[in-house]
């Protein structure tokens, strides 16, 4: 019997040889360092072209996070090894990693879905670092260029939000289901899985179970998938709401709401708009008052260009 013969392939810490195994991890330490030390000139010249032409905002987050990773300690998890295989970018690489049950993942499986990925043995890497301030994750996607391990992707993400973790949000969420608030517990569910994911195309048996449950309280009525939902104002206008997301405003937990406006060039106007959005986001769904401490509405222009109030929720009549 032929058997077909597959374009990614992954291979876990245990699968891979130790001397790969090695290899991954001494890069990605060697990385972090970099980062710690906001050594940006270097991270640069170890990545391949396609980051070292888009390095600014690397550099920015490096920049803005310094004061938490200065002098900060990582301990690396069991890492991954991607191959792809090919002669042209794969639209939709899929990678399954460790052993997959009847019933999908295990317990230590994973699953990578990763789109436009050209050819090549890429190299997962992720830290937990114990910040001075707040732990993040840091995750390197490397890619190997002959025996050198360049960087070809970077990812650092917060595990905490408002001073919360994963766990915090999703016993929130739970709570808010139990008590018929339905789209406060949905958005405390995404928030929940988003802080548990290191990076954003990784998935677990514990991510797909809480993707699972989450589904029992996605509303029909938020913007999902790059499409808009209807928000009608007091005074009968109608806004195309296209994102609805939690964000942190120093301790705070607020959430953002983005819409589409024709212009934002007169501000005094798109300030109106903004605050009419506010207003009636609370007024269509009054539990978001139990669940954030305030809104940012965003008002977004066709060209992408944008402008932002904020208020928090006790001065929202």
């Amino acid at each position: 019997m032929i058997q077909p013969v597959l374009a990614e392939t992954c291979f876990t810490s245990d699968d891979m040889d130790a001397a790969t195994r090695s290899a991954i991890q001494a890069t990605a330490t060697k990385f972090f360092d970099m980062v710690a030390r906001g050594d940006s000139a270097s991270l640069k010249q170890n990545s391949i072209p396609g980051v070292a032409s888009d390095f600014g905002w690397i550099e920015g987050t490096i920049k803005d996070n310094q004061s938490n990773l200065a002098g900060a300690h990582a301990t690396p998890r069991a890492p991954f090894l991607l191959k792809a295989e090919g002669t042209a970018p794969v639209p939709k690489a899929e990678f399954l990693c460790g052993v997959f049950g009847a019933g999908g993942q295990t317990q230590n499986s994973a699953e990578f879905i990763i789109p436009n990925l050209p050819p090549g043995t890429y190299g997962i890497a992720i830290l937990d670092v114990s910040g001075q301030k707040l732990p993040v994750t840091l995750a390197f996607v490397l890619q190997q260029q002959g025996t050198d391990w360049k960087m070809g992707g970077f990812f650092l993400r917060d595990t905490q939000a408002g001073g919360h973790d994963s766990a915090w949000f999703l016993d929130r969420a739970r709570a808010f289901k139990a008590k018929g608030q339905t789209h406060n517990a949905w958005l405390y569910f995404i928030e929940g899985r988003e802080l548990a994911m290191p990076v954003p195309f990784m998935y677990t048996q514990a991510t797909d179970k809480l993707y699972d449950e989450a589904q029992s309280v996605k509303p029909t009525d938020f913007p999902m998938n790059g499409g808009t939902a209807d928000l009608t104002s007091p005074d009968g206008k109608t806004y195309k709401l296209t994102a609805l997301f939690p964000t942190t405003v120093g301790q705070e937990l607020h959430l953002i709401v983005k819409f589409q406006t024709a212009s934002v060039a007169h501000t005094g106007d798109t300030f109106q708009e903004c605050m009419a959005v506010m207003k009636a986001l609370v007024l269509k769904f009054p539990e978001l008052r139990d669940a954030f401490d305030g809104i940012v509405a965003r008002a977004v222009e066709p060209s992408g260009k944008d402008y932002g109030a904020l208020m928090h929720m006790k001065d929202l009549k």
